[in-house]
């Protein structure tokens, strides 16, 4: 049987050589990405059968990311290995298309089950916080209003929302969408309306509080 050709992707590069150092000896690791965009260029470019991101990346989040991915690779598996506990972006990311969520600490003894399930065709959840994925996923009132509402943002609020988290300006923003500034600002107007936020710093905290940008250096 071949080996599946597997892209990995984390903005880490510790973590990158530790999931390579992993896997190479059942999978042939056909590329990496440290962020969203060169995730989503790889995956059209590679087609690898199997995809295993972070949730938290630069530029475009994980979850974005894989909805992308979905439309030109609706036949690669993508596995999310990450930190996130939180009901809601397991939720967000079966939605996605993910095959697989599992945290961090646990990929040595996981990675390779849930590796094995995708590529049945079935997923694989963490035992960790399935219950409290089952209990989200069966009381959705439960989930804070502010979650949802970052749900409810269409992926280009979402995208637009990151970059601006991560301190990039307007004309940087356009750049990298390659839309116009009208647009990034017609996009940051819609944002502040709907999240009931009023300056650019508050944008800027809220997307690092919701895990859509790091406020690391």
């Amino acid at each position: 049987m071949n080996r599946p050709r597997v892209l990995l992707a984390d903005d880490h590069k510790m973590m990158l050589a530790g999931l390579h150092k992993l896997l190479e000896d059942t999978c042939e690791i056909v590329g990496t990405a440290q962020d969203g965009r060169t995730l989503v260029e790889a995956a059209q470019r590679l087609e690898p059968d199997l995809i295993i991101l972070d949730i938290a990346m630069p530029l475009l989040n994980g979850i974005d990311a894989a909805y992308q991915i979905k439309q030109f690779c609706p036949n690669a598996k993508l596995i999310f290995l990450t930190m996130q506990t939180s009901p809601t972006y397991a939720t967000e990311a079966f939605q996605a298309g993910a095959s697989g969520y599992l945290l961090k600490h646990s990929a040595p003894v996981e990675l390779p089950l849930a590796i094995e399930a995708a590529l049945q065709g079935q997923h694989y959840l963490t035992p960790s916080i399935a219950k409290p994925v089952l209990e989200s996923t069966l009381n959705s009132e439960g989930a804070p209003a502010i979650k949802r509402s970052v749900s409810k943002l269409t992926p280009r609020r979402r995208e637009v929302l990151q970059l601006i988290g991560e301190g990039k300006g307007t004309k940087e923003i356009a750049t990298l969408l390659n839309v116009s500034v009208k647009t990034i600002e017609f996009h940051k107007t819609r944002l502040m309306e709907e999240l009931d936020i009023h300056t650019t710093a508050e944008l800027m905290r809220f997307a690092i509080v919701q895990g859509l940008a790091s406020d690391r250096p």
